[in-house]
């Protein structure tokens, strides 16, 4: 550790903090960006969510939830608890016509087709996204949506301190306490959408299913499970089969339920988890199925990935109109598709106009997303698992394709990268070799070093001494691959369009900064119109590769930035690209 410590201030010292007054307790155990909670709880938004960050979830409660994992029920029975002492029954919560949503990848993706689908038919639409599934953005209100809009500050600051006043008054010595960070928007979220009259509402599992804190659903309209892989396994299990036994935990008795076409061993235990539930679990047909006779579906999501999750989507929105008695379904065709490992195959239908609309109108920040910045252009991603990286892999490289060569000056590659939790970096980085860098950046998930930011950006549960470290991880990782990439790597043909910087590209010079508005200025050179920081910090180009780097930026003719690894560190970018998402 002390070895690690000292390549830490070495790397400060050079780049990473922009005065010496910033480094001051770096390397102590404060929180990340901390947020002191209100001795007076106001109506303000930020105190609102200053205070709902004092219920962060933390390594503790992770632990907590590891050890209860044998026992769903105890877990739900809490959650059902705290849904009580808010003021409702898990019978209310039928009123919300939910629809259900886990799986490893795609989740969000796919309920945010299936909202938009169903806006579209003129419905009015609640959106949850669990904190267990993927951080928000830039702001906490991004979580709770009505009509595809996350909801305002005032609604937010208004529901907010409802529900934790009842639950601070239902406290007693009997143990009763305040729900964690999950629970607590969860049980918010059940509030305002009952309060606001949504027609339906699209949730989001946070981790897992079985034990997740939004299965105390008893009674949705229907269920899907996007595609599984590897991810949480100290919390869900290390092999994609436990873990399909986790995402079938929200199947329903007598509730309908799709999922996309997954390897062998996962589907056959969705297939046993629904036949013990007595749930019927249907195969989505994939979506050329749909498109037979009709024209090319268009998705407002970029990446051949998207098209599992736009299938389901689909199979998921026409069950809930069937369910409701909406007429306007689809024409059904006969399909020529079979069904898997014994799954009965969901219906082919010919999609709506309402559906093609919703599909190609679907936004999602920070999936698949490109910005296009005067000579810079930034593709954001927020893959942290691998199978999620490789799908980002080759999304980049057919976008990379599709780009026009600069009239003038060369192209450059740059990589933004993070990695958090219990992720292995070095796995995700080794599959993004083939991407071929110019630079590699890492900088943790930590908008500015020098203030401590909004209160949505808080984050209790690592120190700037840790995250900092395993930055300089990541940096060495992305070396000894370097050092260990083989000829043919460095032989591999680039895509058509990009002209190589460097003769070196694939074994990418490296940067460490303390923050991402520190790694965006550098990667940017003041070239990017949006970002605009009024100075850059005193040695920002102390360290050799950051100077020369600097010139070879100002002189490109164009500039592609990889942003990946960490929908936290998309979000930290987001804020700084995107103001906007501010506001």
């Amino acid at each position: 550790m002390s070895r690690a410590r000292n390549h830490l201030r070495a790397a400060l010292s050079l780049l990473a903090v922009s005065a010496r007054g910033a480094a001051t307790g770096v390397l102590g155990q404060r929180g990340l960006s901390a947020w002191p909670a209100p001795q007076e709880p106001g109506m303000e938004y930020q105190d609102a969510v200053g205070m709902l960050n004092t219920l962060q979830t933390n390594a503790s409660y992770l632990e907590q939830a590891k050890s209860q994992r044998g026992d769903p029920q105890k877990q739900l029975e809490a959650m059902e608890l705290f849904l009580a002492r808010s003021g409702l029954q898990v019978e209310d919560l039928d009123r919300l016509n939910i629809i259900h949503v886990t799986g490893t990848k795609g989740k969000g993706s796919t309920c945010a087709f299936t909202e938009h689908i169903l806006r579209n038919y003129g419905l009015k639409t609640g959106f949850f996204r669990s904190p267990g599934s993927s951080p928000h953005l830039v702001q906490v209100r991004e979580r709770i949506r009505i009509n595809g809009q996350p909801i305002s500050c005032d609604l937010f600051t208004k529901h907010f301190w409802r529900l934790y006043r009842r639950l601070e008054d239902t406290k007693d010595g009997s143990g009763a306490s305040m729900p964690t960070y999950f629970r607590f928007l969860t049980l918010m979220a059940f509030h305002v959408f009952l309060q606001e009259k949504v027609d339906l509402a699209v949730v989001e599992v946070g981790i897992g299913g079985a034990y997740d804190c939004t299965n105390i659903v008893r009674r949705p309209v229907v269920c899907g499970v996007s595609s599984l892989g590897l991810d949480h396994t100290s919390l869900l299990g290390d092999t994609v089969e436990k873990i399909a036994w986790q995402k079938g935990g929200i199947f329903k008795p007598g509730i309908p339920a799709f999922t996309v076409l997954q390897s062998e061993g996962p589907l056959a235990v969705l297939r046993e988890r629904a036949q013990q539930i007595a749930c019927p679990l249907y195969l989505c047909p994939p979506l050329e199925a749909l498109e037979e006779g009709g024209p090319p579906l268009t998705l407002g999501l970029q990446g051949e990935h998207q098209r599992s999750n736009a299938a389901l989507a689909l199979q998921l929105a026409r069950c809930w109109l069937q369910q409701q008695e909406h007429r306007d379904l689809g024409e059904l065709k006969t399909s020529r598709v079979s069904g898997s490992w014994q799954l009965p195959l969901a219906p082919v239908f010919q999609p709506t106009s309402h559906m093609c609309h919703g599909l190609q109108n679907t936004e999602w920040p920070g999936r698949t997303q490109v910005l296009q910045h005067g000579p810079l252009t930034w593709y954001l991603d927020g893959a942290h698992t691998t199978s999620s990286v490789q799908a980002c892999v080759r999304w980049f490289r057919q976008a990379l394709q599709r780009n026009q060569r600069p009239t003038s000056g060369p192209e450059v590659r740059v990589l933004l990268f993070n990695s958090t939790g219990d992720r292995d970096p070095a796995a995700l980085l080794k599959l993004l070799q083939p991407c071929q860098f110019d630079y590699a950046v890492f900088c943790p998930n930590l908008t500015e070093v020098s203030s401590p930011g909004s209160a949505d950006q808080q984050n209790f549960t690592v120190t700037l001494d840790q995250v900092l470290i395993r930055c300089l991880a990541h940096q060495q990782h992305w070396s000894h691959l370097g050092e260990q990439a083989s000829p043919a790597l460095q032989s591999t043909p680039q895509p058509s369009g990009p002209v190589p910087h460097s003769p070196h590209r694939g074994s990418a010079s490296s940067l460490v900064f303390s923050c991402v508005s520190h790694a965006l200025q550098w990667i940017s050179q003041g070239r990017d119109p949006v970002f605009q920081p009024s100075s850059p910090p005193r040695g920002f180009l102390a360290h050799p590769t950051a100077s020369s780097g600097a010139s070879v930026l100002q002189e490109a003719g164009a500039i592609h930035v990889l942003v990946t690894g960490s929908l936290h560190l998309v979000g930290g970018v987001l804020k700084l690209l995107e103001p906007s998402l501010s506001q």
